[in-house]
């Protein structure tokens, strides 16, 4: 089959998509409102870092306006134990922070501390079948991963959810790995269908795209398809330097000692490169020939060093910031103010499209 009449598929169009809001980023962001976040279970680690946190501070800083959500209550979808909550807040907000987010730029904001933003779930789940629920690709994953066979109410209504966090915003813009596609879908199937039900067809919520990630996908050091704070694979940006360099002493490679870079054949010691390659901004390649017939200990060395030069100065601003936890809760009280003004506002006119202010 050629390429001119290959099917489709709503990858494409997401990508096609993708592209083109790059362009436009480069030339002018204005109008573009992105929003995304993380769960709060402790410290971030370099595949958070490489794969999302050095991109939204990237896109703050040639002035996407930056909506940062601390998914507090997503915790519990596949938790029974929530553990050390404000801590795992604390870590969160201390690394977004040392990574470059800057609150006078950015919204930070909590979940649990925007009851309208929740609220909007009550219409939203009104627009969804069960049916289309339980087909979300990325639901059956969670699920999995938890490591439980029962979907609790929570995790079946997780898309649901990620759409009120996006639509509460007018956010337009939600940056993502090709997994977390079926969520954006979701949102725009909701955004839809409220227009058509609700607002006469008018564009009341936005249509959010989906900005794929530029960044290759970090593995874990165990040669896992991502890195996981809960298998222990990982590098933590709060790690010293020789922590660091004995994370990276561990990581799984091969028995050829010549240096190749091979993602699908010698998927770790591409890995490794591609951190490598990442923290000095070279070509993985052009490092691999460098190293030659030197093998995996010179590769190891040489990746732990370019990791602790590149994250040495987001490492003293984390030491300094650690020094002063209240400003850290005083930057997301601020931004749950703002998040709850625009929640209040946008639940407000929600109630009013639909006829349910008396």
């Amino acid at each position: 089959m050629t390429a001119s009449n290959t099917p489709r598929t709503s990858y494409d169009t997401a990508q096609e998509r993708s592209d083109a809001i790059w362009e436009q980023i480069a030339t002018d962001p204005s109008g573009l409102r992105m929003l995304t976040g993380d769960r709060p279970t402790g410290a971030l680690h370099i595949g958070h870092y490489f794969g999302s946190l050095r991109n939204r501070v990237r896109l703050q800083e040639v002035g996407v306006e930056t909506w940062l959500i601390v998914a507090d209550y997503q915790v519990i979808t596949d938790r029974e134990v929530l553990g050390d909550i404000r801590g795992s807040v604390r870590e969160l907000l201390t690394d977004y922070l040392a990574a470059g987010i800057d609150p006078e730029r950015a919204t930070i904001f909590t979940h649990s501390a925007v009851p309208a933003l929740n609220q909007l779930m009550l219409p939203f789940l009104s627009l969804v079948t069960q049916p289309e629920l339980e087909r979300n690709p990325t639901v059956k994953a969670e699920l999995q991963a938890a490591g439980k066979t029962a979907m609790g109410g929570l995790m079946l209504t997780y898309p649901v959810h990620q759409a009120a966090d996006i639509l509460f915003c007018h956010g337009n813009l939600v940056p993502v790995g090709k997994d977390q596609l079926p969520h954006i879908e979701q949102t725009r199937v909701i955004a839809r269908r409220f227009n058509e039900r609700y607002a006469g067809g008018e564009e009341f919520f936005p249509l959010p795209d989906a900005l794929l990630s530029e960044a290759p996908t970090i593995l874990g050091l165990d040669g896992a398809a991502k890195m996981s704070k809960s298998l222990g694979n990982t590098v933590m940006l709060r790690m010293t330097p020789d922590e660091t360099l004995a994370k990276i002493k561990k990581a799984k490679t091969d028995s050829e000692r010549r240096i190749t870079f091979d993602p699908e054949g010698r998927p770790e010691v591409a890995n490794l490169l591609t951190i490598a390659g990442l923290c000095t901004d070279r070509d993985p390649a052009q490092i691999a020939e460098e190293i030659g017939d030197a093998g995996s200990g010179t590769l190891k060395m040489l990746t732990a060093e370019a990791l602790n030069e590149h994250l040495a100065p987001l490492r003293a601003r984390r030491v300094e910031i650690e020094q002063n936890p209240d400003h850290l809760f005083a930057v997301l009280r601020a931004g749950n103010e703002r998040a709850n003004e625009a929640a209040e506002a946008t639940l407000a006119r929600v109630r009013e499209t639909m006829g349910m202010v008396y």
